[in-house]
């Protein structure tokens, strides 16, 4: 088979961590082999990647059995916790794509008083909530136009910190003198940078969509390579993404037509899917939550 030629747009860097996520498989496991020959094909050395398992094993994400390509590595029940989460912050947003999570105009606030004295945790609350989407609007209290208590309890419940919590919604918000929902989404939250982001994906998305329809031929590894170089420029989106509801986004959204690109993209990898890679995770987590309502699908 003859080597494709380099692929126009930006760059992808893959970090290695990253790289191990992407190839979970469904029973939560990685196949070091399959990470090892992935690496090296994104340019990893097999260094590198020794000692990101080694870092992922001393922060108790991931469990080593066996040794060296024939060994597996395991997450542990906190890892596997994040990854669920994802699935299911990545299926609200092809939803709200497809125009199956209207917004109902309640914007839902936290708000928290915890103490000097459990600084660390309150820290960690305070992460996790910009982690969910939400936007500080004064001290101690965060906003969201999403339903995401049960995530903000279930964190601070975690952190022992649920006692310090206050849950409240409202369809009257003012800022100063603005109270348009779309003017304060857009002043809240750093929508021009998110948009770059989107833009970005679909100027990965594009060139390695081109490559899939062209090269029926491509190997099994090159299109597992493709698939995480893809997640891996998702992930750099999605991160910082609060998924507001499109209400309240500028339209056409970039979000939404980089999602597309992913789609078509994914379509095409899962309709030639080698056996090994079949259980990856990766493949589950876009496959899954397509919807044949979607635009761009």
């Amino acid at each position: 088979m003859n080597a494709a030629p380099p692929l126009p747009g930006p760059d992808v860097q893959v970090p290695t961590r990253m790289l191990v996520e992407a190839l979970v498989r469904a029973d939560l496991t990685v196949d070091t082999g399959e990470l090892y020959a992935t690496g090296n094909l994104l340019g990893m050395t097999d260094q590198q990647v020794r000692l990101c398992i080694k870092r992922l094993i001393a922060e108790g994400r991931f469990h080593h059995e066996g040794r060296g390509r024939k060994g597996l590595l395991r997450a542990t029940g906190a890892t596997g916790q994040i990854l669920g989460f994802d699935v299911e912050f990545v299926a609200h947003a092809f939803r709200q794509d497809a125009g199956l999570a209207p917004w109902d105009g309640t914007w839902h606030l936290v708000a928290f008083a915890v103490p000097e004295s459990a600084r660390t945790a309150r820290d960690a609350l305070r992460a996790a909530l910009t982690r969910l989407g939400g936007a500080p609007l004064q001290g101690g209290l965060y906003l969201s136009p999403n339903p995401w208590e049960p995530y903000v309890e279930d964190h601070a419940r975690r952190l022992d910190v649920l006692d310090h919590l206050t849950v409240a919604t409202t369809h009257d918000l003012r800022r100063g003198d603005q109270s348009d929902p779309v003017a304060l989404a857009r002043a809240l939250w750093p929508l021009d940078e998110i948009a770059e982001r989107y833009h970005r994906l679909a100027a990965v998305a594009r060139p390695r969509l081109e490559r899939l329809r062209d090269h029926a031929d491509l190997s099994a590894a090159q299109r597992l390579t493709i698939a995480v170089e893809l997640a891996a420029e998702f992930t750099r989106a999605m991160e910082p993404d609060p998924l507001l509801p499109p209400q309240l986004l500028p339209q056409p959204w970039p979000g939404s037509q980089a999602r597309a690109l992913l789609a078509q993209c994914w379509s095409l990898l899962e309709e030639n899917v080698g056996p090994d890679s079949e259980h990856i995770r990766l493949f589950r987590l876009y496959g899954d939550v397509e919807s044949p309502a979607a635009p761009g699908r």
